[in-house]
């Protein structure tokens, strides 16, 4: 059963000047020679993604999109028509968002964030600004402490809601954040704690979240980054725990309570000592 729109794993079946035709169990679909990876032979197995094309066949390609059926994506206007605006996926093809899928009128050059489906009447890739009745905290899939893909979804005064999964919506407030972040920026986080709305129950549990990985996960990718910098730096570094947290922020791209953390941890499996104005790496 072929998925369109998302990535299948196909046998080729026969190869023609122009490209190879992978199996569907019907008469096969086309991959592009220009696609074709290098010594690829009758009967191997690639993964594919498979779209429809402009003359409305389904193509297979082994291009990389942006984003896949279920995916919330941030993508770029190419064109416009009376009808509806073209996003660039990645693909040879750009994706459709109808009219009636916008939230105001989509612009040549704006970055807008859609949800990826596929319309029910075509059956093609289609993308909507107006996802926000998928998105549920009512039946969570997700426990305190999980690593999940978070997406920005819009900035309140607490904070950002973003994207939990592609499924939920949760909380980044203020203090969690130490970057500057921007609707549509995708990066992991993990759930800090879930608890139930009590304002408004029937829209289910309250989500709050941070960036980076639990505990001390966490702590052992910052370590990785300040060895990294003290080795770019000759092994030393002019940071300490009474530097200014703007500094350390503007330098490392890290909170001063995780700097001193992960300095601390570094500490104790001696790969560092502490100086009198700095780190050094030993």
């Amino acid at each position: 059963m072929i998925k369109v729109g998302e990535y299948n794993l196909l046998k080729v079946i026969r190869a023609v000047d122009f490209g190879l035709y992978l199996d569907d169990q019907q008469e096969g679909i086309l991959l592009p020679k220009r696609f074709v990876p290098e010594n690829t032979n009758i009967d191997d197995e690639l993964e594919v993604f498979v779209y429809h094309d402009g003359e409305d066949r389904l193509i297979a390609t082994t291009q990389k999109p942006k984003g896949i059926v279920g995916d919330i994506k941030k993508l770029r206007c190419v064109s416009t028509t009376p009808q509806g605006a073209f996003l660039d996926m990645g693909l040879m093809k750009d994706i459709f968002v109808p009219k009636s899928k916008q939230i105001a009128n989509m612009l040549p050059n704006g970055d807008y964030l859609v949800k990826i489906y596929i319309d029910e009447q075509t059956g093609r890739l289609t993308a909507t600004e107006k996802f926000a009745s998928s998105l549920s905290n009512i039946n969570v899939t997700v426990k305190e402490l999980d690593v999940v893909d978070m997406t920005v979804y819009r900035r309140t005064d607490i904070g950002y809601v973003v994207i939990i999964n592609n499924k939920h919506t949760g909380v980044l407030h203020h203090n969690e954040i130490y970057r500057t972040i921007g609707v549509g920026d995708e990066f992991k986080g993990y759930i800090k704690k879930i608890y139930p709305d009590s304002k408004h129950p029937e829209n289910g549990w309250l989500i709050d979240v941070a960036a980076g990985k639990p505990g001390y996960n966490r702590v052992e990718d910052e370590s990785e980054k300040i060895i990294r910098l003290l080795t770019e730096n000759n092994g030393y570094l002019p940071y300490y725990d009474k530097s200014d947290p703007d500094e350390i922020y503007a330098f490392f791209s890290m909170s001063k309570k995780t700097f001193k953390m992960t300095i601390g941890n570094l500490y104790k499996q001696r790969k560092i000592s502490f100086e009198k104005t700095g780190i050094k790496l030993l």
